[in-house]
């Protein structure tokens, strides 16, 4: 098996430094003014809205405070889902940034989420789809998290349906 060029590495290098640094934007501009159980209501039905819409199998959970306030799963989601759900949330409300940006700042490192820290994967999952809840004045409070599509697909789901809560 021939090893990837030097060209290659390094554009491949650039593409998730770009990527880290949309997603560090993403999390500095989607912050909330309040955060409460009907807005994690509103924020959940439209998620699965754009899921049926698009008819992703996919699982969606919202959390504030580790109370979980939304929870749906979509037509072929099973409990590997919610598994990779929990994984997803301890990730973000351990290091403070979405799970997707963990998992790339692990990559940008040349290594990976488990040889940086050293956590067990059975409990962790540095992988795209679960989103910081942000409150201005307060800072994280909680998560929002999609488990079912790639891990790019994942937090792009969540990006785009807090985008358009926030109406931005």
């Amino acid at each position: 098996m021939s090893q990837p060029s030097a060209a290659s590495s390094a554009a491949r290098n650039d593409e998730i430094t770009a990527t880290i640094a949309q997603v560090e934007a993403q999390e500095r501009d989607l912050v909330f003014t309040r955060f409460d159980n009907d807005d994690a209501w509103a924020l959940g039905c439209l998620l699965v809205e754009l899921a049926t819409e698009r008819d992703l199998a996919v699982t969606v959970d919202i959390r504030r405070a580790g109370q979980q306030l939304f929870h749906a799963a979509r037509p072929g989601t099973t409990a590997d889902n919610d598994s990779w759900i929990e994984r997803k949330t301890r990730v973000v409300m351990r290091f403070g940034a979405s799970s997707f940006l963990v998992g790339l700042r692990a990559t940008a490192r040349g290594t990976t989420f488990a040889d940086q820290h050293g956590l067990d994967l059975q409990e962790y999952a540095a992988h795209g789809g679960c989103f910081p809840v942000r409150v201005e004045g307060v800072g994280l409070v909680g998560t929002v998290t999609v488990s079912g599509l790639p891990q790019a697909d994942d937090h792009a789901l969540v990006v785009e349906a807090v985008r358009r809560f926030l109406g931005r």
